[in-house]
Protein backbone atom coordinates (compact mmCIF):
# COMPACT_ATOMS: atom_id res chain seq x y z
CA UNK A 1 0.00 0.00 0.00
CA UNK A 2 1.28 3.66 -0.80
CA UNK A 3 2.08 5.51 2.46
CA UNK A 4 2.66 9.33 2.54
CA UNK A 5 4.30 11.29 5.39
CA UNK A 6 2.55 13.74 7.54
CA UNK A 7 2.82 16.11 10.78
CA UNK A 8 1.28 14.91 14.01
CA UNK A 9 0.89 18.09 15.28
CA UNK A 10 1.33 21.98 13.33
CA UNK A 11 -0.08 25.80 15.05
CA UNK A 12 -3.47 26.15 14.05
CA UNK A 13 -2.45 28.40 11.61
CA UNK A 14 -1.26 25.74 9.52
CA UNK A 15 -3.62 23.46 9.76
CA UNK A 16 -5.55 22.48 6.79
CA UNK A 17 -2.83 23.78 4.43
CA UNK A 18 0.22 21.62 5.27
CA UNK A 19 1.45 20.03 1.53
CA UNK A 20 0.22 16.91 2.08
CA UNK A 21 -3.35 17.92 1.65
CA UNK A 22 -2.10 18.10 -1.87
CA UNK A 23 -1.41 14.37 -1.83
CA UNK A 24 -4.06 12.95 -0.07
CA UNK A 25 -6.57 14.78 -1.87
CA UNK A 26 -4.72 13.42 -5.45
CA UNK A 27 -5.48 10.11 -3.80
CA UNK A 28 -8.91 10.09 -3.22
CA UNK A 29 -9.85 11.32 -6.23
CA UNK A 30 -7.87 8.35 -7.90
CA UNK A 31 -9.49 6.13 -5.63
CA UNK A 32 -5.99 5.00 -4.11
CA UNK A 33 -5.89 3.38 -0.71
CA UNK A 34 -2.71 4.74 1.59
CA UNK A 35 -1.13 4.90 4.87
CA UNK A 36 0.06 8.14 7.10
CA UNK A 37 3.21 8.16 8.43
CA UNK A 38 2.62 10.68 11.40
CA UNK A 39 6.35 12.14 11.90
CA UNK A 40 7.58 15.25 14.63
CA UNK A 41 10.53 17.67 15.02
CA UNK A 42 12.89 14.48 16.14
CA UNK A 43 11.55 12.39 12.77
CA UNK A 44 12.73 15.24 10.21
CA UNK A 45 16.34 15.24 11.28
CA UNK A 46 16.59 11.51 11.62
CA UNK A 47 18.74 9.43 9.43
CA UNK A 48 15.79 7.25 8.30
CA UNK A 49 13.76 9.69 7.63
CA UNK A 50 16.44 12.11 5.86
CA UNK A 51 17.53 9.07 3.82
CA UNK A 52 13.51 9.43 2.31
CA UNK A 53 13.18 12.82 2.29
CA UNK A 54 16.23 14.63 2.08
CA UNK A 55 15.12 18.00 3.85
CA UNK A 56 13.17 16.81 6.38
CA UNK A 57 10.02 18.10 5.08
CA UNK A 58 6.59 16.70 4.37
CA UNK A 59 5.36 14.79 2.13
CA UNK A 60 6.81 11.87 1.49
CA UNK A 61 5.01 8.85 -0.33
CA UNK A 62 6.70 5.64 -1.01
CA UNK A 63 4.91 3.57 -3.61
CA UNK A 64 6.55 0.00 -3.64
CA UNK A 65 10.29 0.65 -4.76
CA UNK A 66 9.69 4.26 -5.34
CA UNK A 67 9.90 6.80 -2.45
CA UNK A 68 9.14 10.37 -3.62
CA UNK A 69 9.53 14.04 -2.27
CA UNK A 70 8.10 16.89 -3.51
CA UNK A 71 3.98 17.25 -3.42
CA UNK A 72 4.10 18.62 -6.67
CA UNK A 73 5.82 16.22 -8.30
CA UNK A 74 3.72 12.97 -6.18
CA UNK A 75 0.38 14.84 -7.40
CA UNK A 76 1.92 14.90 -10.89
CA UNK A 77 2.96 11.10 -10.82
CA UNK A 78 -0.61 10.09 -9.26
CA UNK A 79 -2.44 12.09 -11.95
CA UNK A 80 -0.15 9.91 -14.72
CA UNK A 81 -0.55 6.53 -12.92
CA UNK A 82 -4.55 6.74 -12.44
CA UNK A 83 -5.62 9.27 -15.11
CA UNK A 84 -8.21 10.39 -12.61
CA UNK A 85 -6.56 13.78 -12.72
CA UNK A 86 -5.35 14.06 -16.62
CA UNK A 87 -7.29 14.36 -19.63
CA UNK A 88 -7.11 11.25 -22.19
CA UNK A 89 -5.56 13.31 -24.50
CA UNK A 90 -2.03 14.39 -24.82
CA UNK A 91 -2.30 17.75 -25.31
CA UNK A 92 -4.55 18.04 -22.73
CA UNK A 93 -2.10 16.06 -19.88
CA UNK A 94 0.59 18.82 -21.11
CA UNK A 95 -1.63 21.80 -20.56
CA UNK A 96 -2.87 19.74 -17.06
CA UNK A 97 0.89 19.94 -16.32
CA UNK A 98 1.41 23.35 -16.74
CA UNK A 99 -1.07 24.14 -14.61
CA UNK A 100 0.31 22.23 -12.14
CA UNK A 101 3.68 24.13 -12.58
CA UNK A 102 2.11 27.96 -13.18
CA UNK A 103 0.22 27.06 -9.15
CA UNK A 104 3.99 26.30 -7.55
CA UNK A 105 6.20 28.70 -9.37
CA UNK A 106 4.18 31.65 -10.47
CA UNK A 107 1.45 32.16 -8.27
CA UNK A 108 2.54 30.13 -4.82
CA UNK A 109 5.67 31.98 -4.50
CA UNK A 110 4.12 35.21 -4.00
CA UNK A 111 1.47 33.95 -1.95
CA UNK A 112 3.75 32.27 0.52
CA UNK A 113 5.95 35.73 0.87
CA UNK A 114 2.63 37.12 2.23
CA UNK A 115 1.53 34.41 4.46
CA UNK A 116 5.09 34.60 5.50
CA UNK A 117 4.95 38.11 6.52
CA UNK A 118 1.74 37.86 8.08
CA UNK A 119 2.07 34.46 10.24
CA UNK A 120 5.89 34.47 10.99
CA UNK A 121 7.17 38.06 11.11
CA UNK A 122 4.33 40.46 11.57
CA UNK A 123 5.87 42.41 14.30
CA UNK A 124 9.48 42.29 12.22
CA UNK A 125 10.20 46.17 11.20
CA UNK A 126 11.10 44.66 7.63
CA UNK A 127 8.08 42.60 7.22
CA UNK A 128 6.09 46.01 7.85
CA UNK A 129 7.76 48.03 5.19
CA UNK A 130 8.35 44.68 2.73
CA UNK A 131 4.46 43.86 3.05
CA UNK A 132 2.79 46.32 0.78
CA UNK A 133 5.12 45.23 -1.97
CA UNK A 134 4.13 41.73 -1.55
CA UNK A 135 0.63 42.76 -1.39
CA UNK A 136 1.12 44.35 -4.60
CA UNK A 137 2.63 40.93 -6.16
CA UNK A 138 -0.08 38.87 -4.58
CA UNK A 139 -2.98 41.08 -6.22
CA UNK A 140 -1.03 40.84 -9.98
CA UNK A 141 -1.06 37.38 -9.72
CA UNK A 142 -4.48 37.09 -8.59
CA UNK A 143 -6.26 39.17 -10.84
CA UNK A 144 -4.40 37.11 -13.83
CA UNK A 145 -5.79 34.33 -12.62
CA UNK A 146 -9.20 35.70 -12.27
CA UNK A 147 -8.67 37.32 -16.04
CA UNK A 148 -7.69 33.68 -17.46
CA UNK A 149 -10.83 31.99 -15.78
CA UNK A 150 -13.56 34.15 -16.93
CA UNK A 151 -16.65 32.25 -16.77
CA UNK A 152 -14.83 28.84 -16.70
CA UNK A 153 -15.81 26.57 -14.10
CA UNK A 154 -11.90 24.98 -14.07
CA UNK A 155 -8.64 26.16 -15.75
CA UNK A 156 -8.96 23.87 -18.72
CA UNK A 157 -12.16 21.90 -19.36
CA UNK A 158 -12.33 19.65 -16.67
CA UNK A 159 -11.49 19.31 -13.25
CA UNK A 160 -7.94 18.01 -13.25
CA UNK A 161 -4.53 17.83 -11.07
CA UNK A 162 -3.61 21.54 -11.88
CA UNK A 163 -6.99 22.68 -10.80
CA UNK A 164 -6.05 20.44 -7.46
CA UNK A 165 -2.64 22.51 -6.79
CA UNK A 166 -3.85 25.85 -7.84
CA UNK A 167 -6.39 25.80 -5.24
CA UNK A 168 -4.05 24.32 -2.46
CA UNK A 169 -2.05 27.36 -3.63
CA UNK A 170 -4.84 29.58 -2.82
CA UNK A 171 -5.49 28.42 0.29
CA UNK A 172 -2.15 30.30 1.09
CA UNK A 173 -4.59 33.29 2.11
CA UNK A 174 -7.14 31.75 4.28
CA UNK A 175 -5.93 33.75 6.75
CA UNK A 176 -7.01 36.94 5.07
CA UNK A 177 -9.74 37.88 2.76
CA UNK A 178 -7.97 38.67 -0.15
CA UNK A 179 -9.32 36.11 -2.13
CA UNK A 180 -12.63 37.48 -1.50
CA UNK A 181 -12.16 40.40 -3.24
CA UNK A 182 -12.09 38.17 -6.85
CA UNK A 183 -15.73 36.68 -7.15
CA UNK A 184 -14.29 34.72 -9.72
CA UNK A 185 -11.67 33.12 -8.12
CA UNK A 186 -13.49 32.41 -5.05
CA UNK A 187 -16.65 30.55 -6.89
CA UNK A 188 -13.60 28.62 -8.28
CA UNK A 189 -11.68 27.65 -5.17
CA UNK A 190 -15.03 27.04 -3.48
CA UNK A 191 -15.89 24.73 -6.24
CA UNK A 192 -12.69 22.81 -6.13
CA UNK A 193 -12.86 22.50 -2.47
CA UNK A 194 -16.52 20.98 -2.43
CA UNK A 195 -15.16 17.82 -4.25
CA UNK A 196 -16.17 14.72 -1.95
CA UNK A 197 -12.09 13.87 -2.51
CA UNK A 198 -11.18 17.47 -1.31
CA UNK A 199 -13.86 16.95 2.20
CA UNK A 200 -12.01 13.02 2.78
CA UNK A 201 -8.78 14.53 3.04
CA UNK A 202 -9.29 17.56 4.94
CA UNK A 203 -10.70 15.61 7.19
CA UNK A 204 -7.75 13.21 7.41
CA UNK A 205 -5.21 15.86 7.73
CA UNK A 206 -7.21 17.16 10.45
CA UNK A 207 -8.33 14.76 12.42
CA UNK A 208 -4.25 13.81 13.20
CA UNK A 209 -3.94 17.42 14.64
CA UNK A 210 -7.20 16.40 16.74
CA UNK A 211 -5.68 13.61 18.54
CA UNK A 212 -2.43 15.28 19.33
Amino acid sequence: MLTISAFHYVPPFAQGVVRDLRVRWALEEAGLLYETRLIGPPDQQSPDYLALQPFGQVPMMQDGDLTMFESGAIVLHIAQRSGALFPKDEAGRARATTWIFAALNTVEIPLQQLAAIDLFFPDEEWARLRRAGALEEVRKRLAQLAAWLGQREYLDGAFSAGDLMMTTVLRLLRHTTIVDDYPTLKAYQLRCEARPAFQKALRDQMAAFEKA
